[in-house]
């Protein structure tokens, strides 16, 4: 019995039992990131879903490329369309994360 690694919920797609989408796989892979490093930079999976969603990306290839063009609209709708942050709190945060790092 085959293994299912990919499943989709509300339109879209999953590492079975995770909420890690098949987006940042595809997209690492895409970058030219190995199954190997790819696994290195989610801690939650196991190599072996690694690869089982690159397996689902290249069998399914057409229609996850359409897919990612319409998350990739969907996210750039949503950008243009968000407010920005007020001045004050931007300089907040940044002087905040400036302070982080400046503690370690």
């Amino acid at each position: 019995m085959a293994k299912e690694y990919i499943e989709e919920r509300d339109g879209n797609y999953y590492i079975a039992g995770t909420r890690i989408s098949l987006d940042s796989i595809v997209h690492a892979f895409r970058r030219g990131e190995s199954p190997e490093t790819i696994f290195q930079n989610f801690e939650l999976l196991r190599l072996e879903e690694v690869y089982g969603a690159i397996a689902y990306y290249l069998a399914h290839q057409p229609d996850i490329d359409a897919y990612l063009v319409r998350q990739g609209e969907k996210w750039a709708e949503g950008k243009r369309n968000s407010e920005s942050l007020p001045a004050n709190l931007r300089e907040r945060l940044i002087r905040a994360r400036d302070e982080l790092h400046t503690s370690r």
